[in-house]
């Protein structure tokens, strides 16, 4: 009697068709969806390219498997974006069009996948065809004018019977859009389809509806689904699918050619993040003490920014989002600055909520204060003033929405992150109806942009020179609106070209001069070289220039914040630049603004 084989630790059975397998399978899939990020992670299954790799050469290539048919990798959506380490996936059939692969516009989208080389065949023995939806209002901000919107189920109800027609034999769907609604595809096509591969939604799930199979295998490298079809012997023409869940742990080992390629990835990435992407003229004030404790002008300017990108009435952001812990000085703002001050992977999402809510939110955010704690409200198009000394919870004198008072009964569109949206940090008047709350939800947590990205994109806007040669002319027209509302409170400064007389001195690099406020922005100020947005990883002396500066201002900060603690000596934040103070010539420059918009009653007390 042959024994037994114990599966490794890593392996479940999703679903057992209960078939016998003396057959080798006539089909061979592996499924896997949103892929955010290609390095592993510090906590089990810790997923990573290289290891999935790994997996995947197993499936394609090891001996058990010899003599068996081609496997095929389907992938259902995700990989372009939203994370900056999102690269072409290799090696894969065929793949859906996630919301996220257009976060940078249709033209973006059609440049990065001009460089896949799925085949447009996946064998001679079966045709295939993609089943695609089109459900991405709300979604994607910028869609050209020319999108045809379609029903996911009376498309497949309309192609379905084409491909039997023309001799398929199995029909798979690949999607990505949230597990109900391949629910109700599944449901509503009776079973004409055999299997949904589905993404969107980051976590692995199985389900049969009416003989169709609907699958999502997880997210980031860190599962995937192995499948295996084969004919039923009673001649329906039906399939007996077998569906076997792999986790991506650690002691799966590392494919070394791909781990090669993360760490030359890896390496790129960290080139692109010492590139300007943008260019201030004011300093932005990103203190814990400051944007937790009272209004902040970099916080001004997101909350605007997140308002207006997706029109709503008002904008709400949870002082924690800013992780800076610093003032970034004027002169150019690096990529890495956008990421490590804005590192969170919630989106932005748009809620519809009663003023009352609006108003609970803002005495939650004021809940704890003085402490500098996470909570605190940064606005936009709101106004509120609050007495420190007041009882929790009545804090608020007075708040308006658009300069009228909130009216508690009418229902406002608040843009905010999606981690109120769940509640956190007592945010629960503005929880979302599917986790329980009241508020309506317009753009989901599943559907918006990152605070990261959406910064990328406004500064790829302002860009003069090099612009994004694939923004495309919907990107275009949106970003144009919103910097033109944004700079009603943040003016933008004109790009001018650098004067040829004035130039910093490279070899005064010691003394105390040195480090004079208006030298450290001169020497800022002369570095004007933009972030490259065509897939370009080189890397030129501006940005060699920048990190130096910076890795020097970090070094000279600790040195000079313990000084100035045991000195008693308090620090202010240095003046905005003047127009002869900088010379930039590949963007406008920003200049964020305290405008008033939260007053403490209590401040002089």
């Amino acid at each position: 009697m042959p024994t037994k084989k114990t599966p490794p630790p890593n392996e479940s059975v999703t679903y057992s068709s209960g078939s016998e397998k003396q057959e080798a399978p006539e089909l061979r899939i592996l499924h896997y969806n949103d892929v955010y990020h290609v390095d592993a992670s510090s906590s089990e299954p810790v997923g990573g390219a290289a290891r999935f790799m790994s997996l995947v050469q197993k499936y394609r290539d090891g001996d058990e498997f010899k003599g068996q048919s081609e496997l095929l990798t389907f992938f259902s959506g995700d990989a372009f974006n939203p994370s900056l380490e999102s690269s072409v996936t290799k090696g894969t059939d065929a793949a859906a069009l996630g919301n996220h692969d257009l976060d940078f516009g249709v033209l973006k989208f059609r440049h990065l996948a001009s460089k896949c080389s799925f085949p447009s065949s996946l064998g001679r023995r079966r045709a295939h065809r993609e089943l695609q939806k089109d459900s991405y209002d709300n979604i994607i901000k910028c869609l050209p004018p020319n999108l045809v919107y379609k029903s996911a189920s009376e498309t497949a109800k309309e192609l379905v019977p084409q491909l039997r027609a023309e001799g398929a034999e199995i029909v798979i769907a690949i999607t990505h859009q949230r597990e109900p609604n391949d629910n109700k595809l599944a449901e509503q096509t009776d079973g004409i389809i055999d299997i949904i591969l589905g993404g969107h939604d980051h976590y692995y799930n199985h389900s049969l509806i009416k003989g169709t199979h609907v699958l999502r295998s997880g997210t980031d490298f860190k599962q995937l689904s192995y499948i295996e079809a084969r004919r039923k012997p009673d001649g329906s023409g039906k399939w007996d699918i077998d569906i076997i869940r792999r986790d991506i742990t650690s002691e799966i080992p590392e494919h070394k050619s791909t781990s090669q390629l993360v760490e030359k990835l890896t390496a790129s990435l960290k080139t692109a993040l010492q590139k300007p992407i943008g260019y201030t003229a004011a300093p932005l004030d990103a203190r814990f003490r400051t944007v937790r404790m009272e209004e902040s002008n970099i916080a001004n300017f997101v909350c605007d920014i997140m308002r207006h990108h997706y029109s709503g009435d008002c904008s709400i952001m949870a002082s924690g989002t800013v992780r800076g812990d610093q003032i970034y000085p004027p002169g150019p703002i690096l990529l890495k600055d956008i990421m490590t001050c804005f590192p969170f992977e919630d989106p932005v999402v748009v809620i519809r909520v009663l003023g009352q809510a609006i108003w609970d939110a803002l005495e939650n955010g004021l809940s704890q204060y003085p402490a500098l704690e996470g909570r605190f409200p940064q606005v936009s198009n709101i106004k509120f003033e609050f007495d420190a000394r007041k009882p929790s919870g009545s804090r608020i004198t007075s708040a308006s929405i658009g300069g009228d008072p909130i009216d508690m009964a009418k229902k406002y569109v608040l843009v905010t992150r999606g981690y109120m949206a769940r509640g956190k940090d007592g945010y629960d008047s503005l929880l979302v109806e599917s986790e329980g709350g009241t508020a309506e939800e317009i753009v989901s947590e599943e559907n918006g942009i990152l605070i990261s990205m959406m910064l990328r994109q406004y500064f790829m806007s302002l860009k003069v020179v090099g612009q994004w040669k694939h923004l495309g002319a919907s990107m275009s027209r949106h970003w144009a609106e919103v910097t033109s509302k944004v700079c009603t409170s943040h003016p933008h400064y004109t790009a001018c070209p650098p004067s040829p007389v004035r130039k910093s001195n490279p070899r005064q690099t010691s003394g105390w001069d040195h480090w004079k406020p208006a030298k450290i922005r001169e020497r800022r100020a002369s570095v004007t070289h933009p972030i490259d947005e065509s897939d370009s990883d080189s890397e030129g002396e501006s940005e060699n220039a920048i990190e130096k500066l910076d890795h020097e201002m970090q070094t000279m900060r600790r040195v000079f914040s313990k000084w100035a603690r045991i000195a008693g000596v308090n620090c202010k934040v240095a003046d905005e630049l003047k127009a002869d103070e900088f010379e930039v010539d590949w963007t406008r420059a920003i200049a964020p603004r305290v405008e008033g918009r939260i007053i403490r009653l209590d401040a002089d007390q």
